[in-house]
């Protein structure tokens, strides 16, 4: 299997979710699941139903976190220089409207485009890779063409 790429951070958020969902969740869920048994017939028992739904994905997600957690192969950003690549955080400016965005590049299951965290798999971090301060790189978006230049790389 191929190693999924994670920073420190993104390993021990993952970490974290994992054990609130066996410690905290999962048997909250068996609690409810039991008391609404107890509410008698279950084919019309709504809260029942909703219960078991909401256990299914508990343990789905259980499953895709241990999956994700044993190929994780994590990678200390801060040992780290050099042109972009996995881990870097990237101040870039558009060439066309002057606007500037700071991303930090990471693995698909810490990606947050909304906190700055650009998946490594996305059209611009694979533009950026490879690429120092002063490079432009074009890339090719669902809203067109777009120009941006690399002001600083930082990994931290």
């Amino acid at each position: 299997m191929e190693k999924i790429p994670l920073t420190r951070a993104g390993y021990d958020k993952l970490d974290a979710e994992l054990k609130r969902l066996k410690t905290v969740e999962r048997p909250e869920i068996i609690a409810a699941i039991a008391e609404a048994r107890a509410h008698g017939d279950l084919s019309e028992n709504a809260e029942y139903h909703s219960a078991k739904e909401k256990q299914s994905f508990i343990e789905g997600r259980i499953k895709e976190l241990e999956s994700v957690i044993s190929l994780a192969e994590v990678i200390d950003t801060a040992k780290l220089s050099g042109p972009i690549k996995f881990g870097a955080t990237v101040q870039l400016v558009d060439e066309d409207t002057d606007e500037e965005k700071t991303y930090q590049i990471v693995g698909e299951y810490e990606a947050d485009i909304e906190k700055g965290r650009l998946n490594i798999k996305s059209p611009l971090a694979r533009a950026l890779i490879g690429k120092g301060v002063g490079d432009s790189v074009e890339v090719r978006t669902p809203g067109g063409e777009k120009s941006y230049e690399v002001l600083s790389i930082s990994y931290s």
